[in-house]
């Protein structure tokens, strides 16, 4: 029993219903119903973990997440992150954090990862860093690519959070799984070309207002082109550095 998690989930749940979100999930069979996996997602906002959650929840299966240590700065976060299992990542030193990944993945645990590591201003797949293919070829298990396309609308970088009722929609795309095959790399640019094909696909079906900034400028969107936001995270990175 994880009554934290449990309560969580049906909270998300009910936040979701209120917001009226008009949720399109596809390829759930396509989550390992046992079994360790890497659920490999993209980040375009602050939620995209809650409906990844809400997906594998469908199947009867808990979500292992791996978030920033900072957000257990405050004791409620810190409580609930205990409680639902999350793998806190102190970005300057994260290998106590993969060793950690990795043992749950043995366990037959499902994590998700933000390969991206941090948001896509652009909300195009950004380059990913190697840890999630790493993870899945030293713990044997697959690695799972996963699209959240529409959660941008409702908290994001940079932008006003829309946390009332609003009924916007918004999919989960869950890939087929990729065997985890050395090297990291090369596995790593398969998993960056699937998850850019499902995100192209889950796009499709969309109506992209021009010039609205939750899309794409490759969509008609006002969001930065893929090179301007690389540019403004490396601004904010150097800014932080310096604090």
């Amino acid at each position: 029993m994880e009554p934290v998690y449990t309560a969580v989930e049906s909270t998300a749940k009910a936040l979701s219903l209120f917001q009226g979100l008009r949720m399109t999930r596809v390829g759930l069979d396509n989550i390992p119903t046992e079994g360790g996996a890497v659920l490999a997602v993209n980040h375009t906002g602050y939620l995209d973990f809650v409906q990844l959650a809400l997906a594998v929840g469908a199947v009867d299966r808990r979500l292992r997440l791996m978030a920033k240590a900072e957000l257990a700065n405050n004791r409620v976060m810190a409580f609930l992150m205990r409680g639902c299992g999350v793998i806190p990542v102190d970005r300057t030193a994260g290998a106590g954090a993969y060793l950690a990944a990795v043992d749950r993945l043995r366990d037959g645990e499902l994590v998700g990862v933000y390969p991206e590591a941090t948001i896509s201003r652009s909300f195009e797949i950004k380059e990913l860093k190697s840890g999630a293919a790493r993870m899945a070829i030293d713990a044997r298990v697959p690695l799972v690519p996963v699209i959240v396309w529409g959660a941008q609308r409702i908290a994001t970088k940079g932008q006003p959070r829309q946390l009332g009722r609003h009924r916007f929609p918004v999919t989960v795309e869950v890939g087929r799984p990729i065997e985890p095959r050395e090297p990291a790399e090369a596995l790593t640019e398969t998993l960056h070309a699937e998850m850019d094909a499902i995100l192209r696909r889950v796009q499709d079906g969309f109506d992209h207002p021009a010039g609205a900034y939750w899309v794409p400028r490759r969509l008609g969107g006002s969001a930065p082109t893929i090179e301007e936001a690389t540019e403004m995270d490396r601004r904010e990175a150097e800014e932080r550095r310096s604090r």
